[in-house]
C-alpha cells in the first residue's frame, strides 16, 4: 500500500514493505501522491485536511496520531474511508502534565512564583497552607478527585492521585468500575461535583461536549474547588470559568488547552486570576506510534478490526 506520512513526526515504517512518502502538513498533498490509501495526521492544518478529503480517491485509512479526532472528522472525509485515534499514545505524557497542573494549581504554585518575581518571603500562604482550618486544601491527601472522561488517560493517572492520598471517581456515559475505580455515570456528574475537591476533565470534542462545563455545573462546585483541563478547550464555558474565578466561586484553575489557540494576546484568560496556563503541551508526544500504524496496516490488508476506530 502506498501511505502518507506527516513532516511533523518521525515514523520509522521501514520494516514494512509498504511505500512510505513524506508530505507537508501545511501544504496541498502533491499530485504524484493523490493514489495514497493510507494517510497519518498529525498536526495538520485544516486547509491541508479538507484537501485531502478532498482530493485522495483511494483512500481507505486516516490514521491520525492525536488521541482526538475530531479535526480529522470535520474535514469531509468520505463514508468508506477508516478513521482511526492516536488514543493511548499520549497517556503517559498527559498524565504527567494533568499531575503537574493539578499539584500546581492544589499548591497554588501561581502564587508562589508571582511571590518569587516581587522577592516576596510569602508568609500569609505559609500560615495558610499549615493553618488546621485551610490545610486540607493544599493537600491531595484524602482530597475528592473527580476525572471527568475516564478513558485511558485517566488510567494512568488515577493511580498517581490514589498514591498520593486522594480519593478518585470518575464520570464517564455509563456507571461501574475502570481501572479499579468508581465511576459515575455522566447524569450523576452534578451531585458528584457538589463533594469535589478538584475536578480534572479528559472530555473530547464533539457535539455533546461544547461548553460541557458550564455555569450551573461550576456553581455545584464548592468554592474550595480547583478545575484542571487536559482535554479540549471546546468543552468549556470560558466566559462562565472566568466569571468563576472572578467572583471567587472558584478558589483556582489550570487550562492546557483552550476553544481558540494559540490564545490571543487580547483575550481575558490571560488576565483572569488564580488561573494558570499552559499552550497545549500535555501531549504534543505520541509514544509507540509505528506500533500502532503498522498494526492498523496490517488489520486493513486482512480485513481485521482496526485499533481505535472512530464510530462516525
Amino acid at each position: 500500500m502506498k501511505i502518507l506520512v506527516p513532516n511533523t513526526v518521525t515514523l520509522d515504517l521501514s520494516g514494512s514493505a509498504h511505500h512510505v512518502f513524506v508530505y507537508r502538513v501545511d501544504q496541498p498533498i502533491p499530485d504524484e501522491h493523490l493514489d495514497a490509501e493510507v494517510l497519518v495526521v498529525w498536526q495538520n492544518t485544516s486547509a491541508n485536511l479538507a484537501d485531502a478529503a478532498q482530493r485522495l480517491s483511494r483512500l481507505k485509512l486516516v490514521q491520525t496520531l492525536a488521541a482526538g479526532p475530531d479535526s480529522v472528522v470535520a474535514a469531509g472525509f468520505a463514508d468508506n474511508v477508516a478513521i482511526t485515534s492516536g488514543r493511548s499514545l499520549h497517556d503517559g505524557p498527559v498524565a504527567e502534565h494533568a499531575l503537574a497542573l493539578i499539584l500546581a494549581t492544589v499548591r497554588r504554585l501561581d502564587q508562589l512564583l508571582e511571590a518569587q518575581k516581587a522577592a516576596t518571603w510569602d508568609r500569609a500562604y505559609n500560615a495558610a497552607q499549615s493553618s488546621p482550618d485551610t490545610e486540607q486544601l493544599y493537600t491531595l491527601d484524602g482530597a475528592n478527585v473527580t476525572i471527568w472522561g475516564f478513558g485511558s488517560i485517566a488510567g494512568r493517572l488515577a493511580p498517581m492521585l490514589a498514591a498520593l492520598g486522594a480519593n478518585v471517581t470518575g464520570v464517564a456515559g455509563s456507571r461501574g468500575e475502570r481501572y479499579g475505580f468508581p465511576v459515575a455515570a455522566a447524569g450523576e456528574l452534578a451531585d458528584v461535583l457538589r463533594t469535589t475537591d478538584v475536578l480534572v476533565s479528559i472530555l473530547p470534542a464533539t457535539p455533546e461536549t461544547t461548553n460541557a462545563l458550564n455555569d450551573d455545573l461550576l456553581r455545584a462546585l464548592p468554592e474550595s474547588a480547583i478545575f484542571v483541563n487536559v482535554g479540549r478547550g471546546a468543552t468549556v464555558d470560558e466566559d462562565a470559568l472566568v466569571a468563576a474565578l472572578h467572583e471567587g466561586r472558584l478558589r483556582a484553575a489550570a487550562l492546557d488547552v483552550t476553544k481558540e489557540e494559540p490564545l490571543p494576546a487580547d483575550s481575558k484568560l490571560w488576565s483572569t486570576p488564580n488561573l494558570i496556563i499552559t499552550p497545549h503541551v500535555a501531549g504534543n508526544r505520541p509514544k509507540g506510534t509505528a506500533k500502532l500504524v503498522l498494526a492498523n496496516l496490517s488489520a486493513l490488508q486482512e480485513g481485521r478490526a482496526l485499533t481505535n476506530l472512530v464510530d462516525r
